[in-house]
């Protein structure tokens, strides 16, 4: 038997052989970086050591875009407090606002999930600008005599400040567009509910007969319990606009002048457009992760509650003879490979899933949350990780629960008013005449000899046609009397 020749693993960063290279130098020693590359040598060994998700930083633009807001703002600082060459500081600005429309992020290369308490993600951030800003300057890449990675971009910065403050301005924006997809979601859900409110049927409680309500009324509350969820991301968004920029390495701001935490804070809430605070302890808002458990138990609350919404639509659709069969949904692709004519509700089936993932993504922020030692927790990366993918595939769900699902689902009337007028449950309607004690026999004989409830109230006398017509008509029954 022989065995097929395996090609060796390419090792992440490697450049073809034709590639041009240029040396740079860290504190391990020298190493060739790929002259393409806007990125340096410590992001070059980043690349090398953690190989692990390959879901690199530059699939999250509005993390890429956040870190680059931070370290523009901070050169503002910099160079308004004099520690910064005016001239440099308007080269790495300009580098800094390029990325922030949205150039270079192919060179955002190291692995979301990473050691070092996101020192990778920051130092890519920083060789890129540098790089840039070097060419906007007129000097070659890697000329870091003129302007330097560490000593001119991450002047006055640390990881530690850096870093959580980028994945607070991330979440930031990527709670804007979840809430506006499930705004969304929740609008089509009301619109199907003025849709369905004159279609009577039964509620059911422990998936058993209750009481008759109106599809409308079902739909309502599902919009309803999602406007919820956005008030409480809206809650969460606002604990989030606290930073630590000014903190440094551990809070008490070592190798930042005074004055500088105010000023970077400025500058930052003036380009983000939002209304940040500095945190009034910087050494306990360094180490702390207590936002990032709290937004993402909000975003667990919007899976649960998402993921049950799907269940009920699943079941309402089941069938689409032998179940429920209340209401369809739109028949999106052939659902076997065996049965024919079978059509499965996979748009709920996969909000579902996505809705599992993000229940699990909390056990995960929780256990990283807790694992924090001391002055700093070095686990953010996997939190940033999980919770921005959570709320981008949270976001993604709603839209296609939307379109492909929701607005064009359509009641079958029939069968809904045929459940209600064969179900023991709208004896409860006539509580308020018959008393509970009459109410439980007529139930009971008309569960056993399978006749309908008005049947046998009309041949014990109980109550008149009439006043049977008027108990059991369906708004009196969906509403209070």
């Amino acid at each position: 038997m022989t065995t097929p020749n395996k090609q060796p693993l390419e090792k992440p960063g490697a450049a073809p052989a034709s590639e041009k290279m240029r040396r740079e130098h860290d504190l391990l020693g020298d190493r060739d970086v790929p002259q393409s590359a806007l990125y340096g040598v410590q992001t070059l060994r980043a690349m090398e050591n953690f190989a692990i998700s390959g879901v690199e930083l530059r699939e999250f633009e509005t993390l890429i875009e956040a870190i680059a807001s931070v370290k523009q703002a901070a050169a503002e600082a910099n160079r308004d407090l004099g520690l910064l060459d005016p001239d440099i500081a308007s080269a790495i600005i300009a580098a800094s606002q390029e990325i922030r429309d949205g150039q270079h992020h192919e060179h955002f290369r190291v692995d979301m999930i990473q050691g070092g308490a996101g020192t990778s993600t920051n130092m890519n951030a920083n060789e890129v600008i540098a790089n840039r800003a070097l060419e906007l300057m007129g000097h070659a890449r890697g000329e870091y005599d003129f302007v330097h990675p560490n000593s001119h971009v991450n002047l006055s910065q640390s990881t530690n400040d850096v870093y959580p403050t980028a994945i607070k301005l991330a979440m930031h924006s990527s709670i804007d567009d979840l809430k506006a997809a499930m705004g969304a979601l929740a609008g089509a859900f009301l619109l199907k509910g003025e849709e369905f409110a004159p279609h009577i049927k039964m509620g059911r409680t422990q998936l058993q007969d209750a009481v008759p309500m109106t599809l409308g009324q079902e739909f309502t509350a599902f919009a309803h319990t999602m406007l919820e969820d956005v008030d409480r991301l809206t809650e969460a968004q606002a604990l989030i606009r606290e930073i630590n920029m000014g903190a440094t390495a551990i809070g008490t701001g070592i190798t930042a002048k005074k004055g500088y935490a105010e000023s970077v804070r400025t500058h930052l809430s003036r380009i983000t457009g939002l209304r940040l605070i500095t945190a009034p302890d910087l050494v306990e808002a360094t180490a702390d992760t207590g936002v990032f458990v709290q937004l993402s138990g909000v975003l667990k609350r919007c899976a649960v509650k998402l993921s049950k919404i799907c269940n009920d639509l699943r079941l309402l659709s089941s069938g689409p003879r032998a179940g429920l069969g209340e209401i369809n949904l739109p028949p999106m692709q052939p659902g076997s490979s065996i049965m024919p004519g079978k059509v499965n509700p996979v748009i709920p089936e996969v909000v579902n899933q996505v809705c599992f993932d993000i229940i699990g993504g909390d056990v995960t922020v929780a256990f990283a949350a807790e694992a924090g030692q001391l002055q700093l927790n070095v686990f953010e990366p996997i939190i940033a990780y999980r919770l921005l993918r959570g709320m981008i595939m949270l976001s993604r769900a709603c839209d296609v629960l939307r379109a492909r699902c929701v607005e064009g689902i359509t009641p079958n009337v029939d069968r809904m008013r045929h459940f209600v007028e064969n179900s023991i449950g709208i004896v409860t309607a006539l509580l308020p005449v018959l008393g509970y004690e009459k109410a439980t026999e007529i139930a009971k004989e008309a569960l056993e000899s399978g006749r309908g409830v008005y049947d046998l109230v009309l041949e014990r006398g109980l109550m008149t046609r009439e006043e049977l017509a008027m108990a059991l008509n369906p708004e009196a029954m969906t509403a209070p009397r």
